[in-house]
Parts: C-alpha cells; sequence; structure tokens
C-alpha cells in the first residue's frame, strides 16, 4: 500500500503535535486525576515580618508574617509552614494563640478561620490550616505568640512555606523573614 506525501505529512504533523501535548502538559494530559497535584501558577509573596517588641526577654509580644496572594495565583491558599532557622535561642510559642486575619499587621481586616495549630516536634515547624482555603487576591498576616523573647539578641530567622488547598499541594517556599532583638539601646550601637 502506497501512502501520498500530503497524507504522510497530515499523519506526521499530528504525531508530532500529540507528542508536543503530552510533553507540554504531563501534570493533566499523562496523569492520573487522582494523582494531578495542586500548586500555584504565580508565587505568594512574604511581605513583611515584623514582632510588636523587639527586646529579648520580652513578654507579650506578636511574630507577624503578612504574605500577599497574587490575583493569578491559580489555587487558594490551604497552610501556612513557619520554621525558624539558624538563631542564637530556641523560641518557644503559644500555638492556640495563633492569629490570622486579611491585611497586614498595622491595617487588620477581616478575621480569617483557622482549623488547626500544629508544630513538628523534630523540625519545630508550625503548621497553620485554613477552612475555607483562603482565595487568590487576598493579603493576610498570620500572628504567632511567644512564650517570650529569646533570651539573647541578634537576627532571628523564620522561614515561610505556602501550601496551596487541594489534593497532593505542591509547597513552596518563600524565603526567610527576619527579626532582630535587642539587649537594650546600647546594643544597637555596640555589635
Amino acid at each position: 500500500m502506497k501512502i501520498s506525501a500530503p497524507l504522510l505529512k497530515f499523519l506526521g504533523t499530528g504525531l508530532i503535535s500529540c507528542t508536543l501535548l503530552l510533553g507540554y502538559y504531563p501534570m493533566t494530559a499523562a496523569m492520573p486525576l487522582a494523582q494531578q497535584r495542586s500548586f500555584f501558577r504565580k508565587s505568594p509573596r512574604l511581605l513583611n515580618a515584623t514582632t510588636t517588641f523587639s527586646s529579648v526577654r520580652a513578654w507579650g509580644a506578636t511574630y507577624y508574617f503578612t504574605i500577599q496572594l497574587p490575583h493569578d495565583a491559580g489555587d487558594s491558599l490551604g497552610k501556612i509552614a513557619i520554621a525558624q532557622r539558624q538563631a542564637p535561642d530556641e523560641i518557644s510559642f503559644y500555638l492556640d494563640r495563633t492569629v490570622a486575619f486579611e491585611g497586614t499587621h498595622r491595617r487588620k481586616g477581616e478575621t480569617l478561620n483557622i482549623e488547626s495549630v500544629t508544630q513538628d516536634e523534630q523540625t519545630g515547624t508550625i503548621a497553620v490550616t485554613f477552612v475555607p482555603p483562603i482565595p487568590a487576591g487576598t493579603t493576610l498576616t498570620v500572628g504567632l505568640r511567644p512564650k517570650r523573647n529569646p533570651d539573647y539578641s541578634g537576627v532571628y530567622l523564620f522561614g515561610v512555606t505556602t501550601v496551596p488547598a487541594g489534593k497532593n499541594p505542591h509547597s513552596l517556599y518563600l524565603g526567610v523573614g527576619r527579626l532582630t532583638f535587642y539587649r537594650g539601646s546600647g546594643d544597637l550601637f555596640n555589635r
């Protein structure tokens, strides 16, 4: 059987198109629906990290982490994970006093519903889960309440990771929030 040149060209173009399509969309075309992952199309941003009191050993402080979800983020935000990184002292938290709201720590908006706040015993990572998930286009702030500020002055780093809502979420590390604690006014000049 002889195949004409135009038919061969048509079949070849179709085969190449199918191959490119499957290679370009592996998450949707090649994977079963149950194995698809939820992910952010556009990355959320860590806008700010701040504390209400920056003196060492201070009581009653709140550490605020402000995150912006772009309008075109795709999936909603299901969870935020915050992990203390290198630091001169380990900080303990009151998990049941964690707060979340729309806006920034200076311009508080509507309170967001927190389903749970947990802390991994091995890594110390604090996970804040939201129900319902936070929709794209929202700026939100999570406030963690330490039992007290650390004993030692210096820079304390907190890694912030966002997790989209949905099955098989692909988490996204946003970077570190930096909090600086001082022993007193003399520490500002004697470092």
